[in-house]
């Protein structure tokens, strides 16, 4: 995939990343200020709980990272595209900035510590990624 053809936007708002309890009910989860959020997602595994929400919003009694931005790469993408992620976190690995990436059916988010949002804009910017505003 051709670099300048993934562009990028920001979405608004400051993001948490919370461990929840695996026995945790759903119900008293999915609060109106959740459901209605711009953004959140919940993901189960064998081993864990995971909540993706406003920081604003998080659950405050459950371990978490905070000072989360989110970088939407704009889509949809097609399933048969290689390499989205890998040509996005590489230049972002060669500054030192980490991330926590989520995949959606059509298209890609990376979780930057807001603390490094600018310099994630350039270095992605450098790479030949653009970006919507």
């Amino acid at each position: 995939m051709v670099r300048g053809a993934i562009n990028l936007v920001r979405l608004d708002g400051v993001y948490a990343v919370v461990k929840l309890p695996r026995d945790l009910s759903l119900s008293d989860l999915f609060t109106p200020e959740l459901i209605h959020s711009p953004f959140w997602t919940l993901t189960r595994t064998e081993d864990e709980l995971s909540l993706v929400c406003l920081q604003s919003i998080a659950p405050t009694h459950c371990p978490s990272e905070k000072d989360w931005r989110i970088l939407k790469v704009l889509g949809p993408l097609d399933f048969s595209l290689t390499g989205i992620l890998a040509s996005l976190t590489e230049p972002l690995a060669r500054a030192k900035i980490s991330i926590f990436a989520i995949s959606t059916f059509e298209t890609d988010y990376l979780l930057v510590k807001e603390s490094k949002i600018h310099e994630s804009f350039e270095a992605l910017k450098d790479a030949g990624f653009g970006f919507k505003i």
